[in-house]
């Protein structure tokens, strides 16, 4: 009895590394955009906020997404395009806003502390489209054969590892001036060098992760909405995307990635602008004017304590 579960969970383990394997981009890029939602707060409410945005990612993972992509993969799956196409939407959005705030259009900017309760919210809606992403490759990647019960037990293990990993990098990020400062204050001269350094780089280090993240946000939902167009019967965004994907392919995979990801990044910002500009003129046309961020501040101008 125990050699057959030994087996059963070795299997269930084998599976959820090589469709995890598979979602690589995705979970860096998730790592990436979420610790512009924790700048700016005080060093004693990060790790709690890190930890409730990792709840929220489980919640959505068990609760929402995984459910859901099990019922519509068996009896209604035309409509999980459609889904993706709205997510994508929606981070086009969010990485449009911020690029307009880089540039100076901060829209209903609210100068003041940030609410943690908005960007916890915030943070979560956006892990939800980057998580579905997640199983959904992972969902895709399981053997077609394989039974309900191992299905969920392989996705149930890929949600959690994948928290895990996301979530322990981004507590790891915006700990490190803490870590660095620790390090400032040792005996030992090398490491106090090491400390000052680390602090000394980390608000560099944050500008380029929220750089990253808001590339991330473009690429991620330029590409979702690209893909699933093609899927839902737009030709030629598949089209497109075979395009240059056919041209780079000499080059090498690596350049075909960059090439995929530089139309996608383009495509993503421009439906991102334009869907800021619709939720502008209704802003206009109802007499309020939106509040684009999460929680107060911008978290790409946001500096790091």
């Amino acid at each position: 009895m125990s050699v057959g579960l030994l087996a059963v969970v070795d299997d269930i383990l084998s599976a959820a590394m090589k469709a995890s394997a598979k979602t690589a981009g995705v979970v860096i890029d998730d790592a990436a955009v979420t610790p512009q939602y924790v700048q700016g707060l005080t060093p004693a409410r990060e790790l709690p906020v890190v930890a409730k945005i990792a709840l929220g990612s489980l919640a959505n993972k068990f609760l929402i997404i995984i459910p859901i992509a099990l019922l519509l993969t068996a009896f209604a799956p035309w409509v999980l395009p459609f889904l993706l196409i709205i997510g994508g939407t929606y981070l086009c959005f969010e990485g449009a806003e911020k690029v307009l705030e880089w540039f100076g259009f901060a829209h209903g900017h609210d100068e003041g502390a940030r609410d943690e309760k908005k960007l916890v919210w915030g943070a979560v809606r956006t892990d939800l489209i980057l998580s579905t992403e997640i199983m959904l490759i992972s969902l895709a990647s399981l053997d077609a054969g394989m039974s309900i019960w191992m299905t969920l037990a392989v996705l149930a293990v890929i949600a959690l590892l994948m928290t895990g990993v996301v979530y322990g990098a981004v507590a790891l990020l915006v700990k490190l001036d803490d870590i660095g400062l620790r390090m400032a204050k040792s005996p030992e001269q090398r490491v106090r060098h090491t400390g000052t350094r680390i602090v000394r780089s980390m608000p560099a280090v944050f500008r380029v992760i929220s750089i990253i993240g808001t590339v991330a946000m473009l690429w991620v939902g330029g590409h979702l909405v690209l893909a699933n167009l093609a899927e839902v019967g737009v030709a030629f965004t598949g089209d497109l995307i075979h395009a240059v994907e056919h041209a780079l392919e000499p080059l090498g995979a690596v350049i075909v990635w960059i090439g995929d990801t530089i139309v996608s990044a383009i495509a993503g910002l421009a439906l991102g602008l334009v869907v800021v500009g619709i939720v502008l003129l209704i802003g206009k046309l109802v007499g309020r004017r939106p509040t684009f961020t999460e929680g107060g501040e911008s978290p790409a101008g946001v500096a790091h304590h």
